[in-house]
């Protein structure tokens, strides 16, 4: 996914952490929301939030989502990638309102819109102010892209969530994860439809079960700190945007699939809870609906998942829409060596070129990464 409608490729770089690092509010392993209006007027809620630094910088991780068998139910976010956003007061941005400055980051980024209608991180900006009841001040926006472009990565998604912590941050962050969640469900809308298997880990961290929309109800599932697990992302130069990947999907499905792929939900839920790396890999690897359907898609798909299989991993599928494809392991030695043979098969199937990294499960989520009183 992308901050618009344009796919880019680039390189899988390394975010660059200040030595700061803070989660954003206190953890919630639950989370629910309701859409409704409050039956009672809260004065509090009338007031105008002052703001508690001149500028504020957030990071928020990139974040495999699907997992499998778990089509926009299930998300998990991933260490060390992702976008940085900073928001500073400006007193030339009209008051209540969010204006982009600057957009960095690898190639193409200078093709995403500074509009703050039509850019992910703008959207998200904006709806967090609101939601805060901003009205006095104007907010300057710079967006640093560490992701690239229509990756299956949580593109879009972490830059939404990094607005959306920074302009809560800058107010002493007063609003809850569901919040936040539903800010950047506004920008995953627009970008590629009212799914949260992106946004709501890149913003809680960790594994999170998206249960329902209406109201929306989230479930961090937690993984003990003190099991391993290791993600292998080989990402390929290939562009997958995720409304054509959502295209090749299915209307309908056989009852046989659905019950296949419910067991393998349940099998990867209890996988987590339970710490079992090998059992999250195998209920991974299981889909039967929607990577089918996808994975003729990608070029060599089929033989990176047979490949990264052969030299060890637990198991791999497509991360999101793709093309990036996901691997699990419990030793990190052995997660560079299933990268190195995922990006051979890329190439030597697909003839795409790909570059692999490997990550642990980011457990924070967004977080404020620094600040100017």
């Amino acid at each position: 996914m992308a901050c618009n409608v344009s796919n880019l490729p680039a390189s899988l770089d390394t975010c660059h952490h200040p030595r700061v690092s803070v989660p954003l509010l206190r953890r919630s392993s639950t989370v629910r929301c309701s859409s409704s209006s409050p039956k009672t007027l809260n004065l509090k809620s009338l007031e105008d939030p002052s703001p508690l630094f001149r500028s504020l910088t957030a990071f928020a991780p990139a974040t495999v989502a699907n997992l499998g068998p778990g089509f926009d139910v299930l998300g998990c976010a991933v260490d060390g990638i992702g976008d940085h956003v900073t928001v500073s007061l400006d007193p030339s941005v009209p008051r209540g309102t969010v204006r982009i400055d600057s957009i960095t980051g690898g190639s193409g980024v200078s093709r995403l819109s500074r509009n703050p209608n039509f850019n992910c991180a703008g959207i998200a900006a904006v709806e967090t102010l609101r939601r805060l009841g901003v009205r006095s001040v104007g907010l300057s926006l710079s967006l640093e892209k560490g992701l690239p472009l229509g990756s299956g990565l949580g593109s879009s998604a972490a830059s939404a969530a990094a607005a959306a912590a920074a302009v809560n941050g800058m107010f002493g962050g007063e609003l809850s994860h569901h919040a936040l969640v539903l800010a950047g469900l506004e920008s995953e809308a627009r970008v590629s439809g009212r799914h949260a298997d992106n946004i709501a880990p890149a913003i809680m961290g960790g594994f999170v079960l998206i249960r329902g929309y209406q109201p929306l109800d989230l479930h961090r599932l937690e993984f003990p700190d003190h099991k391993e697990l290791f993600f292998v992302l080989a990402s390929p130069e290939f562009e997958a945007p995720t409304k054509k990947m959502r295209e090749a999907l299915p209307r309908e499905v056989a009852m046989a699939e659905v019950v296949h792929n419910s067991a393998q939900v349940a099998a990867l839920v209890a996988a987590v809870l339970g710490g079992d790396a090998r059992g999250v890999g195998s209920a991974m690897s299981a889909d039967v609906i929607v990577e089918p359907r996808r994975a003729p898609l990608i070029p060599g798909m089929a033989a990176v998942k047979a490949a990264a299989v052969k030299a060890g991993a637990f198991g791999c599928t497509i991360s999101g829409a793709g093309p990036t494809a996901v691997a699990v392991t419990d030793d990190e030695e052995m997660g560079r060596e299933i990268g190195e043979r995922m990006v051979e098969a890329f190439w030597r199937d697909g003839k795409l070129k790909a570059a692999a990294t490997v990550r642990r499960l980011d457990r924070v989520g967004a977080r404020v990464v620094g600040s100017e009183d």
